[in-house]
């Protein structure tokens, strides 16, 4: 029986860690991108971006910081190009929505839905930050959510309309099925539909193997044979969710801002794995 085509997406560095997690996290235009070139080259079929500031390392959703990235890639890869929406949970969805409305990207990643969204359990694991920022930002996330209304989603959903942008619709909670599901019923979401289930986030669903299948059979009820479905596990529940979903023939995200191998030694993003610890998303 001929082999079954996957798609892989890679987010090379994310807007969860911070540059004092790992000396590899990638951080300037020039390392994003050849993190995300070196994704593809690996066999990753989509590389899903975010920007960051180049001298402190924060999430960046400039124009400026995303200019450069894409430009190199595109110039050495023929990869598929999923540019966030989500940015950060620190940012407003005007700000998110910039550089995919400005760039018109083949694919766009939008989360379903206002979620908490905790960090702050990676302070038990990280005591030292070089920079001001980092301690306040994962601390912040106790009490701040990632705002995305079903107003917020129309908008974007509707300036992305006449771009041919594709969405990466990531879902975080069996909620965010249902209202895709609206949104689907309204026309403003056409099939075929790529659905990106993330599990183990602090805020959504779990990553227990019952998890996982409730998701798929919610999504196969609402959905059918009109969506393909993608995993991604928030860090030492990368691989096994990973292997659920090709079991259930699925496909698979992967992260690698993960600050650290199985093994316990330091990756570099672009190739070397995801750490076993609990630890975040896209």
């Amino acid at each position: 029986m001929p082999a079954r085509k996957v798609i892989i997406t890679c987010a090379v560095t994310g807007s969860i860690h911070t540059p004092s997690m790992s000396p590899h996290l990638p951080i300037t235009a020039a390392q994003i991108a050849e993190a995300a070139i070196g994704a593809a080259e690996a066999g990753a079929a989509i590389v899903h971006l975010h920007a960051r500031n180049p001298e402190d390392g924060r999430p960046d959703q400039s124009l400026e910081a995303f200019a450069p990235i894409l430009r190199v890639i595109k110039q050495r890869s023929s990869c598929v190009i999923n540019i966030t929406t989500g940015g950060a949970a620190t940012m407003t969805v005007e700000e998110r929505l910039k550089p995919v409305a400005t760039f018109k990207p083949e694919v766009a990643s939008l989360n379903m839905g206002t979620m908490n969204f905790g960090l702050f359990p990676m302070l038990q694991r990280f005591r030292e930050f070089r920079h001001d920022w980092e301690r306040p930002y994962l601390e912040g996330s106790r009490d701040r959510i990632f705002k995305n209304t079903f107003s917020d989603i129309e908008t974007i959903l509707t300036t992305c309309a006449e771009n041919g942008t594709r969405f990466e619709i990531e879902c975080y909670d069996i909620g965010h099925l249902y209202t895709l599901a609206h949104f689907v019923d309204r026309g403003l979401v056409k099939p075929p539909l790529f659905i990106q289930s993330v599990f183990g986030i602090l805020g959504g669903i779990g990553a227990h193997a019952e998890d996982v299948m409730m998701m798929k059979r919610t999504a196969d009820r609402l959905f059918g044979d009109s969506y393909a479905w993608s995993v991604l596990g928030a860090g030492r529940n990368q691989m096994a969710i990973a292997a659920m979903s090709a079991a259930m023939g699925g496909n698979g995200g992967f992260a690698v801002d993960r600050p650290r191998q199985a093994c316990g030694k330091q990756c570099a993003a672009g190739g070397e794995g995801a750490h076993p610890d609990r630890g975040a998303g896209p």
